[in-house]
């Protein structure tokens, strides 16, 4: 068995029978390897509203351009403006649901809060009429998307952090992640459809009056969903931890530095910096060009006919979401077992590539139906990339308690990943703006010029190939092992049956 120091590769913070006199029990594992049905299932209902609602604004965001004449560069600032502030707030909460001292624990409060938070601002958000002109609705939907983006934070850090302190298992944190985005899916199967139902006539006058309506029952459906783990979750009392920070006014500025000295552990934990800059590379290159399939399908399939196009806008986002949950979550959950989380990830990866290849053979005016043979393989890429990602996270919390104590640090971890994942779509975001005015995209027009479409499909194909070869390669040297990682837990086990046998012990 190695020590400590062999494990980490580096020096350890402070030596085992040290940290054990200074625990107290914080960690929250459970420390059966098996974690029931309904707690998974429980936590795969907040993942459903975790990506419900960036999902319904994927699908949503097109009504800006296309009827309410926002252009491409306010288009652009409303990704990158919220998100930025979101990617600012994520890292004070992870802090914040770390050191949490409640009777309910260090998340579940947070998670209802923000739920709450999410739900409301979402329908507010959309209440949006074109006859008060575009400088009006562009401030009042970016003031709205911050507080949105704010629920946002207060809900998926505490939330994300729940998942990896559900177990120590390798093989169950991939489980319990696969069962949360098989649940999570079903928004990819279901958000498409809102173009049909927006674009309706018989349904909506107007797709702006659509949003209006159906935000309602999206922003209220979700807000329901997002509180599931807050209340049913398992979680003990915090009350008495003597190992978390204190969180008040009058420690604002101690708790800076703690966020600081956090940040800096974090980056200094090197398979943690490959996991989010391999994150990066593919999901945001990704969001990058996702809504040019809508323009793809109506201005290069159907040439700028939305009516003739009808079905297939949605059919290529549902289709492709059915696959990732029925094809490749069950697929890469064995891939993960038998072959371990890297190379399940490459191997995923690998398969996206050609999925995108296809794409540029299999968009073919007239015959729209071939590029449904390109969704299974471009399904791989984003259907792995998080339940793969977020138990490998899980892991790296052991790696940082081995070498720094307690507390464990998953909000922080979570909220460093996500800040990751969030700033890069507000670069995405800005990104989309600016590639459509780059190849001379015109917001509203009946049709557009063949080279405009043909840059959004060469963008289309090429950006998220080079982003996921280079992912790969950063993911190329990734260390933490299942033989390494289950090294750890045996160590930090002994570590908390040390702690647990002495007792608490007074606080200098």
């Amino acid at each position: 068995m190695k020590n400590a120091q062999e494990l980490t590769g580096d020096k350890v913070a402070m030596a085992p029978e040290d940290a054990a006199n200074n625990m107290n029990m914080n960690s929250t594992h459970d420390e059966s390897e098996k974690v029931s049905w309904g707690q998974k299932i429980a936590f795969g209902f907040g993942m459903l509203a975790n990506q419900m609602f960036p999902a319904a604004l994927g699908v949503f965001m097109v009504i800006l351009v296309e009827d309410l004449g926002f252009p491409p560069l306010l288009w652009g600032l409303i990704f990158f403006v919220p998100r930025l502030f979101d990617a600012i707030t994520d890292p004070i909460m992870g802090f914040i649901s770390d050191n949490t001292k409640s009777k309910w624990g260090r998340r579940r409060q947070y998670v209802f809060i923000g739920a709450l938070i999410m739900g409301f601002s979402f329908v507010a958000m959309w209440q949006l009429y074109e006859a008060n002109g575009l400088a009006y609705n562009f401030w009042y939907f970016l003031s709205l998307s911050i507080v949105f983006y704010l629920g946002l934070t207060i809900f998926s850090v505490p939330y994300v952090a729940m998942g990896y302190e559900m177990s120590d298992d390798f093989h169950e944190r991939t489980r319990i992640m696969a069962v949360a985005q098989w649940i999570g899916q079903w928004a990819w199967v279901i958000a498409p459809w809102f173009w049909v139902v927006l674009y309706k006539p018989e349904w909506f006058e107007t797709a702006d009056a659509g949003a209006r309506e159906v935000s309602i029952y999206v922003g209220i459906g979700c807000m329901f969903l997002a509180m599931i783990p807050s209340i049913f979750i398992k979680s003990r009392s915090t009350l008495n931890d003597t190992n978390l920070k204190p969180i008040t006014l009058g420690h604002i500025k101690e708790s800076f530095v703690e966020i600081g000295d956090g940040f800096k552990q974090a980056w200094k934990n090197k398979p943690f910096m490959k996991l989010c800059g391999a994150t990066f590379l593919v999901f945001n290159s990704f969001n990058t060009i996702a809504a040019f399939s809508f323009f793809i399908i109506v201005y290069h399939l159907f040439g700028g006919d939305a009516g003739a196009a009808g079905n297939w806008p949605a059919l290529h986002g549902s289709l492709g979401a059915l696959a990732t949950t029925f094809l490749v979550i069950p697929i890469v959950t064995k891939m993960s077992e038998k072959f371990g989380k890297k190379k399940t990830f490459m191997i995923s990866q690998g398969i996206s590539i050609i999925g995108y290849i296809l794409f540029w053979f299999l968009f073919v005016p007239g015959k729209p139906w071939l590029f449904i043979f390109a969704l299974p393989f471009f399904s791989f890429g984003i259907g792995s990339l998080f339940t793969l990602m977020m138990s490998m996270t899980a892991d790296v919390c052991d790696l940082d308690e081995l070498k720094f104590g307690l507390p464990r640090k998953e909000g922080t971890f979570g909220a460093i990943y996500w800040w990751m994942v969030k700033f890069g779509q507000a670069i995405a975001g800005l990104s989309t703006g600016l590639i459509m005015g780059l190849v001379g995209f015109t917001q509203g027009a009946d049709t557009q010029p063949e080279e405009a479409i043909t840059g959004l499909r060469l963008f289309y194909t090429l950006l998220p190939i080079a982003g996921t070869l280079l992912a790969m390669y950063i993911m190329r040297n990734y260390d933490l092992t299942e033989e390494k990682v289950n090294e750890i837990s045996v160590e930090l086990k002994k570590r908390r049956k040390a702690a647990k046998e002495q007792g608490p012990q007074p606080s200098e």
